[in-house]
Parts: structure tokens; sequence; C-alpha cells
């Protein structure tokens, strides 16, 4: 195996169960624990670990973005449980914005039994998604492809979002914080979603648990700029009250059973 292979995997490992060990790593990929170190080393000095004594954990509010197919794979079942919730909040005939985010191709997965929709997205992997679906509209942002994050991103894909008027864009973001609001990881990245937010009459912000109370490097907006907090389980007492103080909707998994 090639050691830029074996560290993608031990990347996967370390962003889903949040910490790894050396004398662990080197069994598992047949490895000595000097090359599990290097491998290590190379993944804090990305950004993407923070070394602890014996092994290392993950880098939850760095500015790096993970590769797609290592964040596709995190918390796939609370993604699944909000691109479930957001499938009744999409009608027939609307125009929407799905940002870059894993939890949009969830959510584009999960909406194509909907009629006559125009979707409008800067990510690869949501054109792929949708590409066999007939009867819809879907336009790319076009822009400057993302290594690894399968986006569209630079001054292309902003001037393009700001041509459209959306009822409603599904983003999601690195962290959200009650006073810092919503963060993004890159800036670049944060434009985008901005622009979204600017050209939606409805925004809908899709986290999963894990990203409360985080704070990443680059802006988004005020978490008073919300419509609509879409998580797979119900937030803490703290964060319903600031909902209910800000007029946010909050939608949660107890919905499904409206449905079911």
């Amino acid at each position: 195996m090639l050691a830029v292979e074996r560290r993608k995997l031990i990347l996967a490992k370390v962003h889903a169960e949040k910490k790894v060990i050396v004398s662990e790593l080197s069994k598992e990929f047949e490895v000595s624990e000097e090359t599990i170190r290097r491998d290590l080393d190379k993944l804090a000095d990305e950004g993407h670990v923070i070394k602890s004594y014996g092994g290392a954990v993950i880098n939850e509010i760095g500015s790096i973005d993970l590769p797609f197919n290592v964040r596709w794979k995190a918390n796939s079942v609370g993604k699944q449980k909000i691109a479930d919730l957001i499938s009744r909040e999409i009608k027939d005939g609307e125009h929407i914005f799905l940002d870059a985010s894993t939890t949009a191709v969830f959510i584009a997965k999960n909406i194509k039994q909907k009629k006559q929709l125009t979707v409008i997205t800067n990510s690869i992997e949501n054109l792929l998604e949708l590409s066999d679906v007939s009867g819809w509209d879907i336009i790319s942002t076009g822009g400057l492809l993302k290594a690894g994050s399968m986006s569209l991103l630079g001054s292309r894909a902003t001037e393009s979002i700001k041509r459209y008027n959306a009822d409603k864009v599904f983003l999601s973001c690195k962290g959200v914080d009650i006073v810092k609001g919503v963060t993004e990881g890159k800036e670049e990245t944060g434009t985008i979603k901005q622009n979204m937010i600017e050209a939606a009459k409805k925004v809908y912000l899709t986290v999963d648990s894990s990203k409360f109370d985080k704070v990443a490097f680059a802006t988004i907006c005020p978490l008073s700029r919300i419509d609509v907090v879409v998580t797979d389980k119900r937030p803490d007492a703290r964060w319903m009250e600031t909902f209910k103080k800000l007029n946010i909707q909050c939608l949660y998994p107890k919905d499904l059973q409206d449905i079911m």
C-alpha cells in the first residue's frame, strides 16, 4: 500500500473515531510504529489531526477541509436522518440551492421523487447524483474545482449564484455557535454559502449534532440569519431556547413519526 493511500485510511479512521492509537494502526496496516508516526506527522502538518501521547486526535476546528470521501463517511446515519426531514420541506416546482457539503448529497439522493425542481449547486457530486433525473433543471455554478472537496469555488461561482433568486437554500457548515454564529473552515467556501444565503428566500442550516458549539475560521453569517435548523437529534435546552428567541424553527428526527 502506498503511503498516501494509508494516510487517507488513517484520516478516515480518526475522523470516524475521533482518535487513533499508533500501536493499533501499526498492527492494522502491518507497518512499523515509526512509519505510523511519520504518517501522523504528515497529517498533523496538514492540519487534520493533533498529535497526542501514543497517537492522535482529530482537529475539529482547524481551517483544513477534509477530503470529500472522508467527510462522506462521517455520521452517515445522522445525515440520512437530516435528508429524510428535508425531503418534506422541498415542494414540487421550487428553485433551490444545494451547497457542496456531504449532507447535500444525501438530500439530493432523497428528493428524486419531486417534480420540476430547479437545483443550483457548486457540488460535482450533486451534479453527478442528479444527472439521471428527468424533468428538472440542474444548474452548475461553474468555477474553480477545489481538489479533494468535489466543489466549485472562486469568483465565477459567486457571480453565477448572484444571478439567481431561489426559494430555499440548504447548506451545512463546520461549526455553529450561539455567539459566533455559522462558521466554515475556509473563507472561500464560506463566501459561496454567503452568496447562496443572499440569493434565497428561506435559509435552512443542515447540521448534525457534532457541529453545535464549534467555531471554525471563517464566519458565514450570524445565527439570526437562519430560518430553519435541521439536525439529527434534539439540541439541548440552551440551544432550543436560543432558537425560540431568534424565531428559528428547529427540525429533528422526532418529526419523522408524522410522515411514517
